[in-house]
């Protein structure tokens, strides 16, 4: 896996028709910068609304994966994104003249010639993965579905297909490396039953379908009239059903052609959850409504990890900075209105100062006595003199100065505080302190849960 984010080098134009609405089709991948992501845009329409590839835009699944963002939709983008995924490119606006992608060959591989050929580059942004670390499952017992991602040091996928048909019997296939991609798996089309053909097309359905983007597997007795009829709708000379019950329309790459366009699909509707994976795919019948499913559920624990992960780590037992008493030296408040009991620890932008909320707190006697929540308005004070220490610490003499708010902003209190916590204050600096105006942001923590936030600004003055 590459350590560095990618995009391409230059921009690169595909054309072919859309499988479901028979469409010519135009679409140009063009260069992005960091931490940009892959998003598409239509240039058929007046607006230049821009299509995250995220897995909350999917609106539809039922005949590939579609996307839909402040009105604009994109159809049946899940072999480019799995081109997109396979080569590791992070960074890429794809552009359309319509809303449905062409279907090509039914692969991802002449998506995966054309971006080789516009060329990959690396950017100086480092790639971020999300490592699980805890099991995330999905299941669907009425469709036989079950999905399971597994802690790894790498991304690997295994898919397992069983459709309980003699012509199709169980197959499976296994990534073990994203590089194996392109040679092994970016090829592969997709395959469809006849009886599923036929009811796609006395629906009209698949109006750009021409028996070359799709393996059919003949899963009945047909008639010599019925092939005929197929060859004439798909403007065939003859169709005939091999040994094997397929249409002779194409001959199969891999014996497990069909478990690896499986995959491919994998591959390709998991990269909408946002950021690659490190970690080990487990697919019994997959498809699109699941795999979607199935990323939501890894999304949902990414963004859970994610909060965890940004919650900062407090040593609560260390000797503090500075004590109560050394506190009260710096600022000029005193009981039973100084809230802070120590300063955990300080830099040059940004200082941790920490209360013990107890039992006997004055504010308790009034403030919801039978069941006694710290008030909001005490919580910033508290977080405005832990920021008073920083701002006092530029000065030779703080005892002679006053921190006085001019303004708080973006207050939010997200969860109570009660007694028995332990709130920790972190507060940083938006900028550097200019005559004498300071202005930070702080976020209060009781264990790891945010419990309040805040915007201030404050102004030092001599006493």
């Amino acid at each position: 896996m590459s350590e560095k984010q990618q995009t391409i080098k230059s921009q690169i134009s595909i054309s072919g028709v859309g499988l479901h609405t028979g469409k010519e089709v135009e679409i140009t991948f063009k260069p992005a910068p960091e931490n940009y992501g892959v998003k598409f845009r239509r240039i058929d329409l007046p607006a230049s609304t821009l299509v995250d590839a995220d897995v909350d835009n999917v609106v539809d699944t039922s005949r590939g994966t579609s996307l839909e963002q402040d009105g604009v939709r994109i159809d049946t983008e899940e072999h480019v994104l799995a081109a997109l995924s396979g080569l590791e490119i992070d960074n890429v606006l794809v552009e359309m003249n319509q809303s449905e992608t062409p279907i090509l060959d039914g692969s991802s591989r002449l998506y995966v010639e054309a971006l080789q050929s516009a060329g990959i580059v690396e950017q100086k942004a480092l790639r971020k993965y999300f490592e699980l670390t805890s099991n995330v499952t999905y299941t669907n017992p009425e469709k036989k579905v079950e999905m399971i991602a597994i802690p790894s040091k790498d991304f690997r996928v295994s898919v397992m297909i069983d459709y309980e048909s003699k012509i199709l019997q169980s197959q499976n296939a296994t990534l073990y490396n994203i590089n194996q991609f392109q040679k092994d798996f970016s090829s592969c089309r997709t395959f469809v039953f006849l009886h599923e053909l036929e009811y796609l097309i006395n629906n009209n359905l698949i109006k750009g379908g021409d028996l070359s983007n799709a393996i059919v597997f003949v899963d009945r007795l047909v008639s010599r009239k019925e092939l005929d009829h197929l060859a004439q709708l798909f403007h065939k000379p003859k169709v005939e059903v091999l040994k094997e019950g397929i249409l002779n329309n194409l001959e199969l790459q891999f014996p497990n052609e069909p478990a690896r366009h499986k995959l491919l699909d994998v591959i390709g509707d998991l990269s909408l959850i946002g950021m690659p994976l490190k970690a080990h795919i487990i697919a019994t019948r997959p498809g699109h409504q699941s795999n979607v499913e199935f990323a939501r559920l890894i999304k949902k624990q990414l963004k859970k990890e994610k909060r965890s992960v940004d919650i900062p780590k407090f040593d609560l037992n260390k000797t503090p900075l500075y004590n109560i008493n050394q506190i009260k030296n710096i600022l000029p408040h005193r009981p039973p209105f100084l809230f802070i009991d120590r300063i955990l620890e300080m830099g040059s932008d940004y200082v941790v100062g920490l209360k013990n909320v107890t039992m006997n707190e004055p504010f308790f006697v009034g403030h919801f006595p039978d069941e006694p929540v710290m008030p909001g308005v005490i919580q910033i004070e508290a977080m405005a003199q832990t920021g008073g220490i920083l701002a006092l610490s530029t000065v030779d003499d703080p005892q002679n100065y006053n921190t006085l708010f001019v303004k708080i902003e973006n207050v939010k209190f997200r969860q109570r505080v009660v007694p028995g916590d332990t709130i920790v204050f972190f507060n940083q600096l938006n900028g550097p302190i200019r005559r004498g105006l300071v202005c930070m942001k702080g976020v209060a923590y009781v264990g790891n849960k945010i419990v309040m936030e805040a915007e201030m600004m404050a102004q030092i003055q001599r006493k």
